[in-house]
């Protein structure tokens, strides 16, 4: 891949679809850290202070607010983290619990790219180090042949590492975080097993001295699951007395929750193409809409069918997203309520037939309850549902 060394934070982000957030907020950072008088704990690029204007915003610095949520959370988030417990970030899909552990990371660390994201067929190899079997098959265990994953590097540089859904990883390889968190070290057996043969340097003890990796300061884990994923690889006793736990609840106002969206959207718009920004009253209409398809029940306090998919605020964005692509590269325009129907299809079948069903008696039942011309126009669209 060839290097760019002469490309700024602006020039990366018009390249890429997301750079990592110390790229995307780079003078952000720059001005946190040049103003930062606080004390910071042992390895920390910022103070908690510091680290926390970066994620709640600071209008005197120019710092926009980048999570929605409660502040509070964030407080106790980043103290965990200056502690020797890991922290757990739990709550319903979607309610940016990996967003925040990715500012988190830019903040306290300078990087949030130490990343493992679990699932099914995540190994040991992918979190903690593997090894260059070229190398390894001509010289032997060996640091050279060594190839660090997330875990071994951002001990040894102390960093903070991110481990993605990790409920959805077996059990066993969940547990192999135990040693890291409790003893903050990371053993290497097969630099041991060369060391005893001969090869590599000696500690007095009689093993390697590369054989044993212990965590610099300011290295922690942030780890993130879902509510939806509960009981699927539950995670040991053991491992969760390694963890301070945090939920990340939906956001409970409707003008900040719209708000987000129609920020959110308009960025990724802009990024898209999209030469017109969405329109208001049609993101206020998607966003009623998640939100009570979300509670199964309507703004006058009617209950309704839950939808068994998740209708969560980072899926509002997204059909967002789409409405307005669709609006603009087949018309021309922002995208309206229509755009809105054709769009939903895609987010409410996903886990279950019968949510098509549920969200066509919402637009046959509770979009003519609304007045105003895009409600009407939603409901007039219904048949767009697929099936």
């Amino acid at each position: 891949m060839e290097d760019h060394p002469s490309e700024g934070p602006e020039d990366v982000e018009a390249e890429y679809q997301r750079p990592p957030a110390e790229v995307r907020f780079a003078d952000e950072l720059e001005r946190l850290r040049e103003s930062d008088t606080g004390p910071r704990p042992p390895g920390w690029a910022l103070s908690l202070t510091a680290a926390r204007r970066f994620i709640v915003g600071d209008d005197a610095l120019g710092v926009r607010r980048k999570f929605v949520g409660d502040t509070a959370l964030i407080d106790r988030a980043l103290v965990t983290l200056a502690t020797s417990r890991g922290l757990m970030l739990v709550g319903e899909p979607g309610t940016a619990k990996s967003l925040l552990s990715e500012l988190i990371a830019a903040a306290v660390s300078g990087t949030s790219t130490l990343t493992i994201q679990g699932g099914a067929a995540t190994t040991e190899d992918q979190i903690k180090y593997s090894w260059n079997y070229a190398l390894l098959v001509s010289e032997g265990p060996s640091t050279r042949s060594l190839v660090p994953a997330p875990l071994l590097t951002g001990m040894a540089e102390g960093k903070v590492v991110r481990f993605e859904e990790i409920t959805r990883c077996p059990l066993e390889v969940q547990d192999s975080l135990l040693s890291p968190l409790s003893d903050r070290v990371l053993a290497i057996p097969e630099l041991s097993r060369a060391a005893a043969g001969g090869s590599g340097a000696v500690s007095h003890g009689g093993q390697s001295a590369d054989a044993m990796v212990f965590a610099r300061d300011g290295f922690n884990i942030i780890a993130t699951a879902n509510t939806r994923d509960r009981g699927v690889n539950e995670m040991s006793a053991a491992l969760k007395r390694r963890f301070n736990f945090e939920t990340v609840f939906p956001i409970a106002d409707f003008a900040t929750e719209l708000d987000l969206v129609e920020q959110e959207a308009r960025r990724l718009l802009e990024h898209s193409g999209v030469e017109v920004a969405p329109r208001r009253d049609v993101l206020e209409v998607l966003v009623t809409v998640f939100r009570e398809l979300r509670d199964a029940t309507t703004g006058e306090g009617r209950a309704m069918d839950r939808l068994s998919a998740v209708m969560s605020t980072a899926e509002a964005v997204s059909v967002a997203h789409q409405v307005g692509v669709r609006g603009w590269f087949l018309r021309g325009e922002a995208g309206g309520a229509a755009d809105i129907v054709e769009c939903l299809a895609g987010t409410a079948a996903k886990d279950s037939p019968e949510d098509l069903a549920r969200l066509r008696r919402y637009l046959e039942q509770q979009a003519p309850r609304r007045g105003g011309e895009q409600w009407s126009a939603l409901h007039a669209a219904r048949h767009l549902l697929p099936g």
